[in-house]
């Protein structure tokens, strides 16, 4: 099993920054891909951005330019630094992680974590 802690959501202006991570710990093996998804009011989860641990990374071109996702290996932790945050940014994000134990792959999920850009 795999667990996820996420934290550094927030309630922020437009304009702002945050930083959300998301701590894998448990029997681990292998994680990859690691990525964020977002989920707003009345909408699909869709993804925000992925990271393998080759660091190649993908973006929504929503989001492009203004988030940037990283990861530390050593700490199975990835990262996701927000920044020039709009209103339509809004949601709950989620940490995502593939994890291959050597025999299967299996998807985990974060708890969510909300994050609020107002005035």
């Amino acid at each position: 099993q795999v667990q996820l802690v996420e934290s550094g959501g927030g309630l922020v202006q437009p304009g702002g920054s945050l930083r959300l991570s998301c701590a894998a710990s448990g029997r681990i093996f292998s994680i990859n891909p690691m990525g964020w998804y977002r989920q707003a009011p009345g909408k699909q989860r869709v993804l925000v951005a992925a990271i393998t641990s080759g660091d190649s990374t993908n973006y929504a071109d929503s989001v492009k330019g203004r988030f940037t996702i990283s990861r530390d290996n050593a700490k199975n932790t990835v990262y996701l630094q927000m920044n020039s945050l709009k209103p339509e940014d809004t949601a709950v994000y989620y940490c995502n992680v593939h994890h291959f134990d050597g025999i299967r792959v299996k998807d985990y999920w974060g708890q969510g974590t909300q994050v609020t850009v107002s005035s």
